[in-house]
């Protein structure tokens, strides 16, 4: 079964902080994401940019409209893919991530969802 995970974090907490600060976090999560890969069961580990754009058709046309779009203070910051045989092996791989393994995270807001995928195209 496949997994998609989406990593969320508080904007406003993260540029409150100090740019030193925020890479010196970061780079505790290098150690961290090698061994969840060692799980050998991500397919996709992806960081995004807080740009976004949102595509939506309205009366014909497709119209284009600046993000971030949610009425939440969290954004999504990372997604990842990974295979599992259920929604428990799913939780045990995502709590190997550095969203949950590194403390600092939790003055963030970082947090991850699990979402089972019910259609997954690869053409490797």
């Amino acid at each position: 079964m496949i997994f998609l995970c989406m990593g969320y974090f508080n904007p406003e907490k993260m540029n409150a902080r100090p740019r030193a600060e925020i890479e010196a976090v970061m780079c505790e999560c290098q150690p961290v994401v090698e061994n969840f890969y060692e799980s050998g069961k991500v397919l996709i580990d992806a960081g995004l940019e807080s740009e976004t754009k949102s595509l939506r058709r309205v009366n014909g046309k497709v119209i284009v409209t600046d993000g971030p779009f949610t009425e939440t203070k969290e954004l999504i910051g990372s997604i990842f893919i990974f295979e599992a045989e259920g929604m428990d092996e799913a939780i045990r791989l995502a709590s190997l991530h550095p969203t949950t393994q590194i403390s600092r995270g939790e003055e963030f807001g970082w947090r991850i969802e699990i979402r089972p995928v019910h259609y997954f195209k690869n053409d490797k």
